[in-house]
């Protein structure tokens, strides 16, 4: 199981009218009740990089079976080192805005038979008090909606180190389902939005493989 730390931003697909005008909003006024209306990935990033002027930066992902507490995945950036850092490219990529900001995930499909995935993050806080920090995930496979998770952190502390677990209670796949998703790396994908309060801050992308 690895992930790939790469500049990847394409999706695309089909929206519904509502979700096209909001996808058509300016990124300073899009909302979480507009994102919960995509029935597609995100064609592009809804918000800069530069959005996210509360300083918060994720430091720890680990992802574990909350069945057998076994861990599935793990990343850490490393002391004094830029975690998003290409994977198997040697070229300067310095001025990327979006560096970082998309992941390609490789798992076996037994992944794809989990029920329920705890996923831990961590993560520091700029100088500024931040209320309501929240985080919507969507997933999709071939432009159609798996699932969508919502996730309140709280109020943060200015300064502050902070440790989060989630819980994702994943959908029950049926046995052509899972062999289409095994058959189509990649084709599965998920947009994850972070709000302060209802002002979008950071929007990251990833895909997925299932036949690692």
């Amino acid at each position: 199981m690895s992930a790939d730390l790469t500049k990847k931003k394409k999706g695309g697909g089909f929206l519904s009218r509502k979700a096209q005008s909001a996808k058509t909003k300016s990124t300073a006024d899009i909302q979480p009740d507009d994102v919960l209306m995509f029935t597609a990935p995100a064609d592009d990033y809804l918000c800069a990089a530069d959005a996210n002027t509360y300083g918060i930066e994720f430091t720890r992902f680990k992802l574990r079976d909350i069945e057998d507490g076994s861990t599935l995945f793990e990343v850490a950036k490393p002391p004094e080192t830029d975690m998003s850092a290409e994977g198997g490219d040697n070229g300067d990529n310095s001025a990327d805005p979006n560096r970082g900001r998309f992941v390609r995930y490789h798992f076996t499909s037994d992944f794809l038979r989990l029920r329920t995935v705890g996923a831990t993050v961590e993560f520091v806080a700029g100088n500024k008090e931040i209320s309501n920090f929240r985080m919507i995930e969507r997933h999709y496979f071939q432009n159609k909606l798996l699932k969508s998770f919502d996730f309140n952190f709280g109020f943060v502390i200015p300064g502050s180190k902070n440790t989060v677990e989630h819980i994702y209670e994943f959908p029950s796949l049926k046995d052509d389902e899972v062999k289409k998703m095994v058959a189509h790396p990649f084709e599965t994908k998920s947009d994850s939005f972070y709000f302060v309060g209802n002002k979008l801050i950071m929007h990251n992308k990833a895909d997925y493989s299932y036949c690692g």
